[in-house]
C-alpha cells in the first residue's frame, strides 16, 4: 500500500498545518475515518469531537461549515444566517472542485478555492477535536481555539 502522507491531498493539510503550528500532525490511521462514526471508533473519542467539513451550495456561491460529528448542519439556520433562499449540499464534484479533497476527506483547511468557512458552536464542548487530513484514513488533532484560528472561520450555531 502506497503511503498516504504521499498523496496530494494529505501534502497539502500536512504543509498548511505546519506552516500554523509546527507541532500539529497528520494521524494515519488503520482503519477509515470516511464517517463521524468511523473516526470516533479508530480515536477511541467521542462522535461529537470529530469535525465534519461539509461543503454547501449557497445560491452562486458555495461554503464550508465546520460540524461536531454527532450533529446535523441546519439547512434553516444556515439560510437565516446567509440571507439566502437556495442552500443546499454540495455533490461530489462540486466537494472536488471547490476543496481539492473526495468526501470522506474533506479537510477544514486547505482549499483549492477561498471558501467562507462557519464553524458551529457545539464543536466548543471539546478541548480537543479532530478533523479529515486529505484522505479518509488521515486526520489531525486540533483544539476548538485553533480550529478558528486556522479557518479564520465564523462561529455560528448552524446545527441542530
Amino acid at each position: 500500500m502506497e503511503n498516504l502522507l504521499d498523496k496530494e491531498p494529505v501534502k497539502r493539510v500536512k504543509e498548511f498545518i505546519g506552516k500554523f503550528n509546527p507541532e500539529l500532525e497528520v494521524i494515519v490511521l488503520n482503519t477509515t475515518a470516511r464517517t463521524a462514526i468511523d473516526a470516533a471508533n479508530s480515536l477511541n473519542c467521542e462522535v461529537g469531537a470529530i469535525v465534519k467539513s461539509l461543503l454547501f451550495k449557497a445560491e452562486d456561491t458555495f461554503l464550508i461549515c465546520l460540524v461536531a460529528g454527532d450533529k446535523k448542519c441546519s439547512l434553516n439556520k444556515l439560510k437565516k444566517i446567509l440571507g439566502k433562499k437556495d442552500v443546499s449540499m454540495a455533490n461530489a464534484d462540486e466537494v472536488k472542485n471547490n476543496t481539492g479533497f473526495s468526501i470522506g476527506g474533506v479537510a477544514p483547511i486547505a482549499h483549492i478555492k477561498n471558501l467562507n468557512i462557519l464553524i458551529d458552536n457545539s464543536l466548543s464542548r471539546f478541548k480537543i477535536i479532530f478533523a479529515a487530513a486529505g484522505h479518509p484514513s488521515c486526520v489531525f488533532k486540533i483544539t476548538y481555539n485553533e480550529l478558528i484560528k486556522i479557518t479564520k472561520g465564523i462561529v455560528k450555531e448552524i446545527s441542530e
